[in-house]
């Protein structure tokens, strides 16, 4: 458990016996002493449960995501160890495409630029401010059309902007034009933003050739992980120039944030803040209890992981 879910974590340290793991000054001897009384693990996307922390869990029956990244937690060796593991589906769609709208708006219209200008008095200097990029009529590349992928799709087709997708496969009954291609598809488009899945899989999918397909007028953005995105490739080109700009809610090595990347102009930097709404807060929160519920009362979880998810 973290303690990034302050509704959650007021539940339930009214409804279970909770051990703060992040508050453990050496959690290895506090999970032997204390280990076979655990039955289940809350935790996020992001931290997951590592595989030696299963392992001293003996009497574990089910590890609750609040989220649904998966990098963090192994799946199939929960499952063999007879872990059940459940998500938060569905709840995060809405803000991390709101998310996608916004960094892609800001880099484009360089809002953080502006708004420097006017705190460091150069709008009352008259200092001149670069033009910007306008972001409606664009052309739009998505990697990775999941049930994000989609939601950013639908708002990006209000911004009247034509888009394509690419993933592992076409999928049928879509609006939008598949490009098998990652390359192909950032050579066609004006903004390409990243959805997919993270993990080894996906590691390094968008890397120098991708960005250099995208040109130096071309936006990158990334909602997904930082592991999809060669981040080197990535500072080099927004240094060169050969990428027009980006805007990244998701790095490498979290919480740590390159400085070549803070120094910057043509990049709008968020600390992974997609889903940090009151709204999906609190939707994780009567997610993760509802599995928790069912699972101490013997009833089928809510919202179970049958095999690890990809995105489209």
């Amino acid at each position: 458990m973290t303690p990034r879910l302050p509704f959650l974590l007021d539940q339930l340290r009214r409804d279970f016996l909770v051990h703060a793991y992040w508050e453990m000054d050496d959690p290895a001897a506090v999970l032997r002493a204390e280990g076979r009384d655990v039955r289940a693990v809350v935790t996020n996307g992001v931290v997951g449960c590592p595989r030696e922390v299963v392992e001293a869990l003996p009497n574990l029956g089910v590890i609750c995501v609040g989220g649904v990244g998966l990098d963090a937690v192994d799946v199939t060796h929960a499952h063999q160890l007879g872990v059940q593991v459940t998500t938060t589906p569905g709840v995060l769609t809405a803000d991390v495409a709101d998310q996608a709208m916004a960094l892609l708006l800001a880099a484009s219209r360089q809002v953080p630029l502006g708004d420097r200008y006017i705190r460091q008095g150069g709008w009352g200097r008259g200092e001149d401010l670069p033009l910007t990029r306008r972001v409606s009529g664009k052309r739009a590349g998505i990697v990775g059309l999941g049930e994000i992928g989609k939601a950013i799709a639908r708002r990006l087709s209000a911004f009247d902007m034509s888009v394509a997708y690419t993933g592992r496969r076409e999928q049928p009954g879509q609006p939008y034009r598949f490009v098998a291609d990652v390359v192909e598809l950032a050579r066609e488009v004006d903004v390409l933003v990243v959805s997919s899945s993270g993990g080894e899989g996906t590691r390094h999918l968008i890397n120098a050739g991708v960005l250099e397909a995208l040109g130096p007028q071309g936006i990158l953005i990334n909602i997904a992980r930082g592991s999809v995105v060669d981040q080197e490739a990535l500072i080099a080109s927004l240094r060169s120039g050969s990428l027009g700009a980006a805007g990244l809610d998701v790095f490498a090595d979290e919480p740590q944030v390159p400085a070549e990347l803070k120094a910057l102009d043509n990049v709008v930097l968020s600390p992974h803040a997609a889903t940090r709404t009151t709204e999906s807060r609190q939707d994780i929160s009567r997610i993760v209890l509802a599995n928790l519920k069912a699972f101490f009362a013997g009833e089928p979880l809510l919202t179970p992981v049958t095999d690890r998810p990809l995105s489209g």
